[in-house]
């Protein structure tokens, strides 16, 4: 007896609101929990799969994927694979998925005062401080690649010429980095409190230099001015 044929399975609709909204039609996109959290991590550049679970502490590693895949099928990411020598396969964002920069900036601002006390059970990695510092070092003049170092870690940023001003501008290229700058055109040494100090507007960046509660390192236009001199 000839065997029967399946139908075609038909493709699975992703969930919707069913709104003619634009804030409908963005949350259809971005709405699913862990999907804002993966786009500030491929905000530094791209990633690995393995990198991204591990930065995202408590995301299953099915999860994990379909929240990768349904950024792919949205245009938000995709993946690509590493040249040569290295056989590795990362993801990064795509030029929407950058424009959720200034999302992402304003969700850290309104979220700041949530964070008055850390809770045992909190994860922490030094680059998720990147966002609200870009908002304190808004109107650098001088541009450059700017090292930062906290208890938790290090990573780098790229402020001055409108990155930290205006955080659209800085879309269509990576606003920060993992790890230290190969050649930061200056350092500064602060903790996990000040940070949340100045994303909250509590204090300043100069007033938090001048308390020496922030060490500024280096000697260029970039450091100079950091200092506020």
């Amino acid at each position: 007896m000839p065997r029967q044929q399946q139908p075609a399975a038909r493709p699975v609709r992703r969930r919707s609101y069913d709104q003619f909204d634009a804030t409908a039609r963005a949350l259809d996109s971005v709405g699913d929990r862990w999907t804002l959290l993966i786009v500030r991590e491929l905000l530094g550049g791209p990633r690995r799969y393995t990198d991204l679970h591990a930065d995202l502490p408590g995301v299953s590693t099915d999860v994990l994927a379909s929240r990768l895949k349904d950024m792919e099928q949205t245009g938000l990411a995709l993946r690509r694979k590493l040249p040569p020598p290295s056989a590795a396969s990362v993801y990064e964002l795509t030029a929407r998925g950058r424009a959720l920069l200034p999302v992402l900036a304003a969700l850290a601002e309104w979220g700041a005062p949530a964070l008055a006390e850390r809770r045992p059970t909190d994860a922490v990695r030094a680059h998720w401080f990147a966002l609200p510092l870009l908002g304190a070092l808004a109107g650098l003049t001088q541009a450059g690649d700017l090292e930062v170092r906290l208890e938790e870690g290090e990573f780098h940023l790229h402020v001055g010429g409108g990155a930290g001003a205006a955080l659209p501008g800085a879309v269509g290229s990576e606003v920060y980095g993992y790890g230290p700058a190969d050649r930061p055109d200056a350092r500064i040494v602060l903790d996990a409190g000040v940070c949340l100090e100045l994303a909250e507007g509590r204090a300043t960046f100069a007033e938090a230099v001048k308390d020496g509660r922030v060490e500024v390192l280096g000697e260029g236009p970039l450091a100079a001015e950091l200092r506020g001199a």
